[in-house]
């Protein structure tokens, strides 16, 4: 069997959920994998907010037997309420709404806390031999690594550095919109159920996080959204009662709110030459929905298919970044189109527009594949729809690390160490 890991080498900044899972799974199809970010350990795990997870990453934290890790912080929802509120209606997607091959998990989605994620990931990976952690690298030591790396991947972020540096096109269009976000105990909320309401000004999705604790998500106009983070707690919970359903009522602020601006973006070529764009280095999108995270871990998912394939055979083909692009950007296309078509149709008062909005909002109401249909792209990915979905607990890497000795494994790390200081 090809020790896989003595000829590649791939170099990874970012160690983000994306860049950090990514690495984990690259390594367990036994590729020798430096992973470096600016920020301390601490730091990486710090973020106050949540995620929305759909099947898609479900499926990935399975193949990289991270998921039963996480179960006790997953925090499951079983329904989606979907409300639009300028014309009172408001569709239900339950969990008999979800393909057969999702049904076997009692959820629609699940909400995932910013901290356990990191600290689970990060930790798996300090244990790997075939992972080189670095923390606090700045930006002449990544030049410096790039040198020994057979692949760099960028996963730094929608102001990436590396794609900068390579001048890679880059198409990018900023909302008007802004986001806020703040964790915040409710009253009256339905149990084990998330919230999507369409408002004029903008969406707001609210998800559970366990108890009477949510995270949410409020879209409206930027300059609104850091007025908003600046208010005393009870003038901030004021104004969500106001627009939260009727007999739902927040009773405390949990953390500090934050204000970020919003984008569509997109690089139509996810690769140059040895360069990868992965995450949000790539693409951005509009959070409604809750998109965003699970469109970065299925960029994830393609490439370790990708590697996985050829890794069998010892080598990684040159136009490996041309078929990781070709294999994306269907997804990616489909799901920034949507979720901007969603912001322009529901964020409005228009009365043209309103009879189209009447007619969506009646036909998810009223028909279960219409529904079933929505769900599938939402949590699947469009590029799923009508494709049958990967089974439970498939695994990532079939040569295994069974037939690689500890020494080997720490002596192919140590390669990188050796390249970095110049020996």
């Amino acid at each position: 069997m090809p020790d896989v890991a003595a000829s590649h080498r791939f170099l990874i900044v970012g160690a983000g959920p994306t860049g950090s899972l990514l690495a984990l799974g690259l390594a367990q199809q036994g590729y020798q994998v430096l992973l470096c970010d600016q920020l301390s350990r601490a730091e990486l795990a710090a973020r106050s907010r949540a995620y929305a997870l759909t099947h898609s990453s479900r499926r990935l934290l399975e193949r990289l037997h991270v998921w039963d890790q996480l179960k006790t912080s997953l925090e499951p929802f079983e329904s989606l309420r979907l409300d639009d509120r300028v014309l009172g209606l408001t569709a239900w997607f339950r969990h008999r709404d979800l393909r057969l091959g999702n049904r076997g998990f009692e959820a629609i989605g699940w909400i995932l806390d910013h901290k356990p994620l990191m600290t689970a990931l990060l930790s798996e990976l300090e244990i790997n031999t075939l992972v080189d952690l670095r923390y606090g690298i700045d930006e002449r030591s990544f030049s410096q690594f790039h040198k020994h790396a057979d692949w760099v991947v960028a996963a730094d972020g929608a102001r990436s550095t590396l794609r900068r540096s390579r001048a890679m096109p880059f198409w990018s269009h900023t909302y008007e919109q802004g986001c806020l976000t703040a964790k915040v105990s409710l009253e009256g909320a339905e149990q084990r159920c998330a919230y999507e309401l369409f408002r004029s000004e903008g969406p707001m999705a609210v998800l559970p996080l366990g108890g009477t604790h949510y995270q949410v998500v409020w879209s409206a106009p930027f300059q609104h959204c850091q007025e908003r983070s600046s208010l005393q707690a009870d003038q901030l919970l004021q104004q969500l009662a106001a627009v939260l359903p009727k007999g739902v009522r927040p009773t405390a602020l949990l953390d500090h709110p934050g204000a970020f601006p919003l984008e569509l973006s997109l690089a139509p070529q996810l690769n140059r030459s040895n360069l990868l764009l992965v995450g949000e280095s790539g693409h951005r999108c509009h959070p409604v929905g809750g998109q965003g995270l699970n469109l970065c871990w299925r960029d994830v998912s393609d490439l370790l298919d990708l590697t996985q394939s050829r890794g069998v055979s010892g080598s990684l083909p040159s136009h490996l970044g041309r078929l990781y692009t070709w294999r994306r950007l269907p997804d990616l296309t489909s799901v920034l189109l949507s979720t901007d078509l969603l912001i322009r149709l529901f964020s409005n008062r228009q009365p043209l527009i309103l009879p189209m909005r009447i007619l969506i909002m009646k036909l998810l109401a009223n028909l279960r594949w219409v529904r079933r249909i929505s769900l599938s792209a939402m949590t699947d990915g469009p590029g799923n729809l009508f494709s049958r979905l990967p089974k439970c607990g498939q695994t990532i890497a079939h040569h295994g690390d069974q037939q690689r000795s500890t020494t080997s494994a720490k002596s192919s790390s140590a390669q990188f160490s050796s390249a970095e200081n110049g020996t």
